[in-house]
C-alpha cells in the first residue's frame, strides 16, 4: 500500500493475529527486498505456530535462495504472462517466459519447500499460453498455482468463465484467485471464482493494498461463509480487532462504512430500521454483528424515530416517559442539522436541559 512500511516488530505482530484468527497461509513479505525485509520472514517463520509462512519471489534463482534463507514452508513464484507485460515491463518473448519458469521452478522445487506459482496479469493474458504456462509450472514441481486479476478487470461473469477454463485444462492441483479492486469488484470477483471452483481466495485485511486496494479478507470470509455456506477456518469473531490492529499499525483509518468492521457497518439510524433491528435484529442485518467481532449502534441523528430515542435512553439508565422522548427527539434532529454528533455525553446533557427546563429553542 503507497506510504504504508512496516518494522519487523509490526509485521510479526500482524503475522501473529492473522495466525490466532486462523488463515492458512501468510504472505509474510519479499525475501529478496532487503536484509531486513528477510530478518521479518524468518522471524515470522520461527513464531507463526500453524500458518504456512511463504514468501514472495520473481523467477530469478536469487530471489528463491532469498526466500530459502528466510526458512519459509512455501515460495510464492511469479512472472507475467499478458503481452503487454512481457513486452513493456519484462522485455522477453513469451518462449523466453516458459523457459525462465521450468527453470526457476524446479530449481526452487529441488529445496524440498512447497511451491506457488502466478502468472502475473492472468486475466489480461491469451488463454493459451496461460494454461501453457500453468502446466509448465506444474510439470516442474508448481503445488499450487495462482490466478492473478493484476489489475482488476475483471467481472463476476468473466472471472467464472475464466477459472472454468483453467480447471478443465489443468491437472487438479490447488487454485489461488487474487483480485485488486480497481473497479471495485475485487471482493466479488473473489467469491465468484471461489463459487466456480477456486479452492484459496488470496485476500488482504481491510481491502489495503496497491492502488485501490486487494479483495478484503473480512468481506470474502463473510461472504463465503453467510452467503455460500462454506466453512473456512478463520475465527470470525477475530475479524474486528484484526481490522482495528491493522488500521493503527497501517497508519490508515476504516472506513466507516466498509463491509463487516465498520463503525457503520451494524449502525443505524432511520426510523423504521431502528424499530425492525429493535424487535428482530435480522430485520436489517444479515448477520449478527458479535459474531464477526463488531457490535450494534443506534444512532440518534436526523432520521430517528421515537424507538431509537426510546432505546439509548433506556441504555444510560433514564425512564423515557412520554414528554422527554419528545424533548430528546426534538433536540437531536435540531443538533444533527448543526452537525454535532450525539453521543452518550450530550444525550446525558439533553436529559438534564429537559430535567433543568430548558425547552426551546434547543441550545448546546
Amino acid at each position: 500500500m503507497p506510504g504504508v512500511a512496516l518494522s519487523p516488530s509490526e509485521k510479526l505482530q500482524i503475522a501473529l493475529a492473522l495466525d490466532e484468527a486462523g488463515v492458512d497461509m501468510i504472505e509474510a513479505g519479499f525475501a529478496a527486498v532487503s536484509k531486513d525485509e528477510q530478518m521479518a520472514i524468518r522471524q515470522i517463520s520461527k513464531e507463526v505456530a500453524t500458518a504456512k509462512v511463504v514468501s514472495l519471489a520473481r523467477m530469478a534463482k536469487s530471489d528463491v535462495d532469498a526466500a530459502l534463507d528466510a526458512d519459509v514452508d512455501m515460495i510464492h513464484l511469479f512472472i507475467a504472462t499478458s503481452d503487454i507485460h512481457l513486452k513493456y515491463k519484462l522485455g522477453i518473448t513469451r518462449e523466453e517466459a516458459i523457459r525462465r519458469i521450468e527453470e526457476v521452478v524446479s530449481y526452487a522445487k529441488s529445496h524440498g519447500v512447497d511451491i506457488l506459482f502466478s502468472a502475473e496479469d492472468a486475466t489480461r493474458s491469451d488463454l493459451d499460453f496461460l494454461v501453457e504456462a500453468y502446466k509448465t509450472a506444474i510439470s516442474a514441481g508448481a503445488d499450487e498455482i495462482n490466478v492473478p486479476d493484476t489489475v482488476g478487470v475483471m467481472t463476476p461473469s468473466r472471472m467464472a468463465y475464466l477459472i472454468g477454463y483453467l480447471k478443465q485444462r489443468l491437472p487438479p492441483v490447488p487454485m489461488h484467485v487474487h483480485c485488486h479492486d480497481d473497479f471495485g469488484m475485487a471482493v466479488a470477483n473473489t467469491v465468484t471464482a471461489i463459487e466456480n471452483g477456486a479452492d484459496v481466495a488470496q485476500v488482504v485485511v481491510n481491502n489495503f493494498g496497491e492502488r485501490a486496494g486487494n479483495a478484503a479478507l473480512e468481506e470474502v470470509v463473510a461472504a463465503v461463509h453467510y452467503l455460500l455456506g462454506y466453512k473456512t477456518n478463520i475465527k470470525l469473531e477475530k475479524l474486528y480487532e484484526l481490522s482495528q490492529l491493522v488500521s493503527k499499525l497501517f497508519g490508515i483509518p476504516v472506513p466507516p462504512n466498509k463491509a463487516v468492521v465498520g463503525e457503520n457497518a451494524f449502525s443505524h439510524e432511520a426510523g423504521i430500521h431502528v424499530h425492525g433491528v429493535l424487535n428482530n435484529p435480522f430485520t436489517y442485518e444479515p448477520m449478527r454483528p458479535e459474531d464477526v467481532g463488531n457490535r450494534r449502534r443506534i444512532v440518534l441523528g436526523k432520521h430517528s424515530g421515537r424507538h431509537a430515542v426510546v432505546w439509548a435512553l433506556k441504555n444510560i439508565g433514564v425512564e423515557p416517559t412520554d414528554d422527554l422522548v419528545d424533548y430528546v427527539l426534538n433536540a437531536v434532529k435540531e443538533l444533527a442539522v448543526r452537525k454535532v454528533k450525539v453521543d452518550e455525553s450530550v444525550l446525558r446533557q439533553v436529559v438534564n436541559d429537559y430535567r433543568r427546563g430548558v425547552f426551546v429553542p434547543y441550545a448546546v
